[in-house]
């Protein structure tokens, strides 16, 4: 999985020639979440000074070729090897078609407090349920970060979260949350979910990525 910045990047990431090289360096699929006009409503965060404008993630059996490739067509990238976990598989799109919701990504660092054995146990074990049970959520991915890919990246990454929300949750917190516009419903939620990000540090140094989701087989 990569974090990308760069101008443009939902034409250069989707461009066709980019994919027959990536089909070409061996990646069987490839995932983009762009941050683009379909979600300009939704709410972002940074860590640092730039944005990610990008998630890319690729299936393939090594990276080398694949991060050159996508070196070239972004202005910064940081890549991570992750092991990958589907509380809430994905629906299914078709090859190239957004997915009608929005995709947000969480870029996540473990507590230096934590080590990582309870840390993966809280999170994976204890916050899961809490977390499908407190929002709308129709797809969620959790990616534990097992390698770094790329010489440098701004910051250590320890896991990148993918939850899809209907597209109403751009603007409504009722429609995010899942709470039927009961505000006390809401309340309760919140505090649940906010209770169990805070035990394994999530509520702080993390990026947001609001994203369209297009998925290719190559």
């Amino acid at each position: 999985m990569y974090a990308a910045w760069g101008a443009e990047l939902p034409d250069r990431l989707r461009d066709q020639r980019l994919h027959e090289r990536l089909a070409a360096a061996g990646v069987r699929r490839l995932q983009l979440n762009l941050d683009d006009a379909d979600v300009a409503p939704a709410m972002r965060i940074a860590t640092g000074a730039d944005q990610i404008a990008a998630i890319v993630s690729a299936w393939a059996d090594s990276d080398a070729e694949v991060t050159a490739a996508l070196t070239e067509a972004t202005d910064g990238l940081a890549g991570w090897e992750v092991d990958e976990r589907r509380p809430i598989p994905p629906p299914e799109t078709p090859q190239g078609v957004r997915l009608d919701g929005l995709a947000n990504v969480a870029v996540l660092q473990r507590p230096d407090d934590l080590d990582r054995a309870e840390w993966l146990h809280r999170w994976l074990v204890d916050h899961t349920p809490i977390a499908i049970a407190t929002q709308a959520t129709f797809g969620y991915v959790q990616n534990v970060v097992t390698r770094q890919v790329t010489e440098q990246v701004p910051r250590r990454v320890d896991a990148l979260v993918e939850e899809l929300f209907p597209s109403a949750g751009m603007s409504d917190m009722h429609a995010f949350y899942g709470s039927g516009g009961d505000d006390a419903e809401l309340r309760d939620r919140l505090d649940r979910l906010m209770t169990s990000v805070a035990r394994i540090g999530f509520d702080h140094d993390i990026d947001l990525v609001p994203g369209s989701r297009y998925v290719f087989d190559l």
